[in-house]
């Protein structure tokens, strides 16, 4: 709006549309993902923009947003030597910068740190930003092409994103983001999981086999011990014709 004061400043809003998977940012008019996990289509959103002066003016467009249910392999981590809270309030400034040394069109994908921790997060001069470039007939650039040239401009984007945090700084490519579901937690977690499980088995199967041979010497001792019985004149043993024998002694005995 080429209006000067409050009839010059814009604030931008979702009319209609699928507000509850969108928001946007209301003074730059950055749309955003809100919650399209598991939805592909194309959403249609009302966005209007405002000025604030005594009469306010609105104008309206419709913004078509099209959710693809692939990933893309074309992410790409940039590590910067800045904490993750100043990069998110400079996002906007970052994202031109990178457009302007890169020649594409860039989008900024997600802001994050290794810490997970708030105090952490703030005390950690560390933020990697993944982002993703796309060229002018709208096809997304190969990730190898934009590692390239993010070390071809190194010197120019460090000096461009210096005057916007006021700050020296380095700008690195990182390694290829993490697939979702698969952080090197799951992974470890994963391999104590299957450890435990086979010193458990092991410990079931020591057990079992434990019992097997108790079960199988006490089986012989309890056979030696009728073997042991039945040599002895056991006076509650059976006869011959299958009647107990007298509890008396013989008469020859007793004399």
């Amino acid at each position: 709006d080429p209006d000067s004061g409050d009839n010059g400043h814009l604030q931008y809003s979702l009319v209609r549309g699928q507000t509850n998977e969108f928001d946007i940012n209301e003074n730059t008019g950055q749309i955003f993902t809100v919650s399209v996990a598991g939805k592909t289509g194309t959403f249609y959103l009302e966005v209007q923009a405002a000025d604030q002066g005594t009469r306010r003016l609105t104008a309206q467009t419709t913004v078509n947003v099209t959710v693809d249910s692939s990933s893309s392999s074309n992410i790409v981590m940039l590590v910067l030597n800045q904490k993750i809270s100043v990069v998110e309030r400079k996002s906007v400034e970052v994202q031109r910068v990178l457009e302007e040394k890169l020649g594409w069109n860039v989008y900024v994908l997600n802001i994050y740190s290794k810490e997970s921790d708030r105090n952490s997060r703030s005390s950690t001069d560390e933020t990697q930003v993944n982002i993703i470039a796309f060229d002018e007939a709208h096809q997304e650039v190969p990730a190898e092409d934009v590692k390239r040239k993010l070390r071809e401009q190194k010197a120019d984007i460090e000096l461009g994103l210096e005057k916007v945090f006021s700050a020296p700084v380095s700008a690195a490519v990182g390694e290829a983001a993490a697939a979702p579901g698969s952080p090197p937690e799951l992974t470890a977690a994963i391999v104590l999981g299957v450890l435990l499980a086979g010193t458990l088995v092991a410990f079931l199967a020591y057990v079992l086999l434990h019992l097997k041979r108790k079960r199988k010497y006490g089986k012989q001792d309890l056979v030696k011990k009728v073997e042991i019985m039945e040599g002895i004149d056991n006076p509650w043993a059976d006869d011959k014709n299958g009647s107990l024998k007298s509890l008396e002694k013989p008469e020859q005995m007793n004399n």
